[in-house]
């Protein structure tokens, strides 16, 4: 697939020194991961970095990695607690 970028946008990459392919193929990623059509760890994977590096890379595009609902949060509380608790034991 090719997609078509303007030579205004590309200038203001250039200038910012990122390729505009790269630009283009980090943000589909990055939408494609807030949509949560893909994991996390695929989203790496596209990008060739480490999980690390794209927990860090959705946080500066302001995508939150763990996307819980307040119920969820609660649950994962709760099992880390259990976890927790179970090898003091």
């Amino acid at each position: 697939m090719t997609l078509q970028i303007e030579d205004d946008l590309t200038r203001i990459l250039q200038a910012a020194h990122e390729s505009p392919e790269q630009a283009a193929r980090e943000l589909v990623v990055l939408e494609l991961f807030r949509q949560h059509r893909i994991s996390g760890g695929r989203a790496a994977e596209l990008l060739k970095e480490s999980r690390e590096q794209f927990i860090h890379r959705a946080a500066d595009a302001g995508i939150p990695y763990f996307d819980f609902t307040p119920d969820e949060l609660k649950e994962e509380i709760d099992s880390a607690k259990q976890l927790a608790r179970a090898r003091l034991l």
